[in-house]
């Protein structure tokens, strides 16, 4: 066959994946196809992405919908939907005022821009943000600074100045970093770090920092990009420590696979940004609007959020009975359906070795297993991605058993 038309090879495209030799043709609720037939149960939902899984009955019209109306508008106009899924997000976190962007990333470095901002209206001329040991914010130049893996930073210096950098969960090392400069103006944190392997922050920590913020004048900026919505059986996963954020960026599940991002803020940063100071092209868009709008309906008819808790427990219960004690595991942890299950060992071939035998995952960090599934994942499909895994991870265990 031709390389060009191969399609589990793509010669014309940069080498910026690591890709596994298979290429997706389509997928209905939990399950995968991929183009030579093989079927999947999916654990992976595209890193957190798809939050109904494919091809979902009530998300697919309403798309189809609004493509045949209108896909993108810019920015010089009203766009009825960012108004009507801002509503919505501020209703359910609290918060303010949204801004809409298309990534991640661009929903961090928006937040690092609100944070520069806001030390620059307050007369600090070189403002600094605290960031943390293995996060992870994003590939552009600032959010690539802002993050705590040295191998994605490789070769990318100069990094950006201004982040002054601590350990998870330890408010004394923050206190210690920070004491006497003037010139912090914020926090930033996941409230549970996804690439760094799946490491929550602790409830007293995220109440803590609150106070330290508060008492300080600082943002308090929590990024909820892979966390976020409704993946750990609740909206955002902060609000398990019944604290809020002034800065808030998402991403990821937000509109169930369209690319979508959002900066949702609180009163303290709401207002930060006027026009001229911040935008984007395809930020907001209609069809971008329509898919948050619909995911966040679609999560509330068809109660997810505590389809996410139960079916998280069921899966962490599991894994704990079966792989608990064994010398090979260091720790199982995570929140709803967002769990990391960390090996003693780097175990990256169990990736290939996982869609090999029909189950999509991740492995982060080098030796976390990382099950971001669907937020609609039942029970027994659940079962069906423990009966695939956990036989692999013991071979695993085995092979590394000293003879």
């Amino acid at each position: 066959m031709n390389a060009a038309l191969n399609p589990v090879a793509s010669p014309h495209v940069m080498n910026t994946y690591g890709r596994l030799p298979i290429a997706m043709s389509h997928g209905k609720g939990v399950r995968v196809w991929d183009v030579n037939g093989k079927e999947y149960i999916d654990a992976l939902a595209g890193i957190a992405v798809n939050t109904l899984g494919h091809g979902h009955p009530k998300l697919v019209p309403a798309l189809q919908d609004q493509v045949a109306k209108m896909i993108h508008s810019c920015n010089y106009y009203h766009i009825p939907d960012q108004e009507r899924l801002a509503q919505m997000l501020v209703e359910r976190s609290g918060l303010t005022n949204v801004f809409f962007c298309s990534t991640g990333l661009e929903a961090n470095e928006a937040a690092l821009k609100l944070a520069r901002k806001y030390g620059h209206d307050k007369g600090i001329e070189r403002p600094e943000i605290v960031v943390y040991e293995k996060a992870f914010h994003g590939r552009s130049i600032a959010t690539l600074s802002a993050t705590g893996n040295p191998k994605v930073q490789a070769g990318f210096g100069p990094l950006v100045e201004g982040f002054i950098r601590v350990p998870l969960n330890d408010i004394e090392a923050l206190k210690k970093a920070t004491v006497g400069n003037p010139n912090v103006v914020a926090v930033f944190f996941e409230t549970i770090q996804g690439e760094g392997g799946v490491n929550p922050m602790r409830a007293q920590y995220l109440k803590d920092v609150r106070a330290l913020c508060d008492e300080q004048d600082w943002l308090l900026m929590i990024d909820e990009v892979q966390c976020g919505m409704g993946r750990t059986g609740k909206w955002f996963a902060h609000q398990w420590a019944g604290i809020l954020p002034d800065v808030m960026p998402l991403a990821k599940g937000l509109g169930s696979g369209v690319p979508i991002g959002a900066v949702v803020a609180g009163p303290k940063a709401a207002n930060i940004f006027q026009p001229g100071n911040h935008g984007t092209t395809f930020g907001g868009n209609p069809l971008a609007m329509r898919a948050g709008v619909e995911t966040i309906r679609i999560i509330e008819e068809d109660g997810l959020l505590a389809n996410a808790e139960r079916v998280g427990a069921h899966l962490r219960d599991a894994l704990e009975k079966s792989l608990g004690g064994h010398p090979g595991l260091k720790e199982i942890r995570g929140l709803g359906l967002m769990i990391g299950v960390e090996l003693t060992q780097p175990c990256g071939a169990l990736t290939q070795r996982a869609a090999d035998a029909g189950l999509l995952i991740s492995v982060t960090a080098d030796s976390v297993i990382r099950l971001v599934p669907p937020l609609i994942m039942t029970i027994a499909e659940a079962d069906e991605v423990l009966a695939i895994l956990l036989p692999l991870i013991h071979a695993f265990f085995a092979e590394q058993s000293p003879t």
